[in-house]
């Protein structure tokens, strides 16, 4: 590992009443790589009561100060606490106990959030990692929230278009040429600039996953349809010929398509493509819509993926889930996906 690179993971904990505080701490004390340190966001009283409570070896949790993160010592897990606004008498830890989105949880998931940002905008760390949040809880503080990938967007001085949202796991890598909006809207939200921007994301990242490998074959790029039989040559919509056909033609004569490290099909139909990859004849898919994507992801690599940012000035990952109350209140948080997220983290960052 190069010297720029001893710098931690740093990792937000996600909603105190949801799995993210758990899956954080188990995850980070689990990373097998010896010389990878990592940094939690939040509440540092309550995560090193909760590592205590659960079992863990809380003799590795080391305090530091926001701007020191790079204090912390290989195969050590620092906390960094973040200061949080909240009604008088009720804290991070006692909102843990509700499992329900709330006004002084969504302040505290946004503020650990937004400081785990701040020391990946400064290069302070290797990779953002984050804990599942609720969008509910957010807005209930007060502040518009449609999700970390736009939030993430927005404070790196970027349009919601100029990232893209993708799950990159075992079976399935695929991005999203929209992500957050009503199906209603996908229409007019489908143009060439989304789709092609989609198309330039996914062949970056999944040139990084597979720098090093020995083939004589190149990577195959899949890319959707919106319609069914993807539009069937114009009978189920325009949106085919209008927008993601040029788009995946002009793309075609990029780099590194043009040059032959990979080839590009498209627009083919959804299921075509995902029957495709998942039987390991295409590198990736691009696909136009929310759903589109994710059932496909949980349905082939179910806390296997990884829920990464393309397109950002730092590697963001994170788990393919949400926060799961009901799991958080069970106590059967499963840590897989966040550990999942940590390993994705160190591929996509190797030097």
């Amino acid at each position: 590992m190069s010297a720029g690179n001893r710098r931690p993971l740093a990792v937000t904990t996600g909603d105190p009443g949801g799995v993210g505080p758990e899956v954080a701490l188990r995850a980070c004390l689990s990373l097998e790589d010896p010389d990878a340190a990592s940094v939690l966001y939040g509440d540092a009283g309550a995560l090193r009561a909760l590592a205590l409570e659960l079992g863990l070896d809380a003799a590795r949790l080391q305090q530091v100060q926001a701007g020191a993160e790079a204090r912390v010592a290989a195969g050590r897990v620092g906390l960094v606490d973040v200061d949080v606004d909240v009604d008088v008498g009720v804290g991070w830890s006692e909102q843990a106990m509700s499992h329900r989105p709330t006004a002084a949880g969504g302040r505290a998931q946004l503020a650990a959030l937004d400081a785990g940002l701040e020391a990946a905008l400064a290069g302070r760390v290797r990779a953002l990692v984050t804990a599942p949040m609720s969008k509910a809880a957010v807005v209930m503080a007060g502040t518009a929230f449609s999700g970390h990938t736009e939030h993430l967007a927005r404070a790196a001085g970027l349009a919601d278009d100029e990232v893209t949202m993708s799950f990159l796991g075992p079976r399935l890598k695929v991005a999203l040429a929209t992500t957050h909006m009503a199906v209603a809207q996908l229409s007019s939200a489908i143009t060439q600039d989304r789709v092609l921007r989609s198309i330039r994301h996914l062949a970056q990242a999944l040139l990084a996953l597979h720098s090093g490998e020995a083939s004589s074959h190149p990577l195959r790029l899949l890319v959707t349809g919106l319609n069914p039989h993807a539009g069937e040559g114009g009978l189920f919509g325009s949106e085919e010929p209008a927008a993601i056909a040029p788009a995946v033609e002009l793309a075609s004569k990029e780099a590194p398509f043009c040059d032959g490290r990979m080839t590009l099909e498209g627009p083919l139909p959804a299921e075509t493509a995902f029957r495709l990859a998942a039987a390991g004849q295409a590198a990736g898919v691009v696909a136009m819509m929310h759903d589109q994507a994710t059932i496909a992801s949980k349905l082939l690599d179910w806390t296997a993926a990884s829920n990464v940012t393309l397109g950002l000035p730092f590697v963001r990952t994170s788990v393919d889930h949400g926060v799961a109350y009901d799991a958080a209140a069970a106590g059967t948080a499963d840590a897989a996906g966040m550990a999942a997220a940590l390993r994705m983290a160190l591929r996509l960052t190797p030097s």
